[in-house]
């Protein structure tokens, strides 16, 4: 070639002309980066909603269970009522006080269905989770820190109470 003959030009590719290959392990696919990307994505997505129904479930429990201590404390006056007419009542058989009687009893069954089962024990001991002490009282016959008598009934156990029993508790003879 002589000096005023230009140099061919070095290859370069032809437009849509593949270019050098390379190892596919070494340069990932764009395609494979957006499946990546949108596994990782799908993947979240369902994480999310799982856990958006975990906390719905938990949240609709919470709300039951709020609702229905509402409704059975609602209930409670009416037992309450129930057990002070029967209690001025007098102990001669009638129907119309059998019938009070019956009604009072499917009220608290009803109360126990829901959970919270009737506390008006006397003879155990005294428990500030369970007893509400308004007042002592003193008896030879009955260990100190015992439940003598009940005023009020209690209604549930542990967490789940309503009210605890009102009650008298003896203590120690001086």
């Amino acid at each position: 070639m002589n000096e005023n003959t230009p140099e061919p030009p070095a290859e370069q590719p032809q437009p849509g002309a593949p270019a050098e290959p390379v190892p596919a392990e070494t340069v990932p696919d764009e395609t494979d980066v957006k499946l990546v990307e949108l596994e990782d994505r799908w993947l979240r997505a369902v994480a999310d909603l799982d856990n958006l129904r975990k906390r719905i479930a938990r949240e609709a429990e919470r709300t039951r269970a709020e609702e229905r201590d509402r409704v059975a404390s609602e209930w409670l006056p009416v037992v309450d009522n129930l057990e002070l007419a029967l209690s001025h009542a007098p102990d001669a058989a009638d129907p119309v006080l059998d019938g009070v009687r019956a009604v009072r009893d499917q009220a608290v069954a009803v109360l126990t269905g829901l959970g919270y089962p009737r506390h008006d024990e006397t003879g155990v001991p005294f428990d500030p989770a369970r007893h509400d002490a308004v007042m002592t009282v003193e008896l030879a016959d009955a260990d100190p820190g015992t439940v003598v008598e009940v005023l009020r009934p209690g209604y549930g156990d542990g967490e789940r109470q309503l009210r605890p029993a009102t009650v008298a508790v003896a203590k120690k003879v001086e």
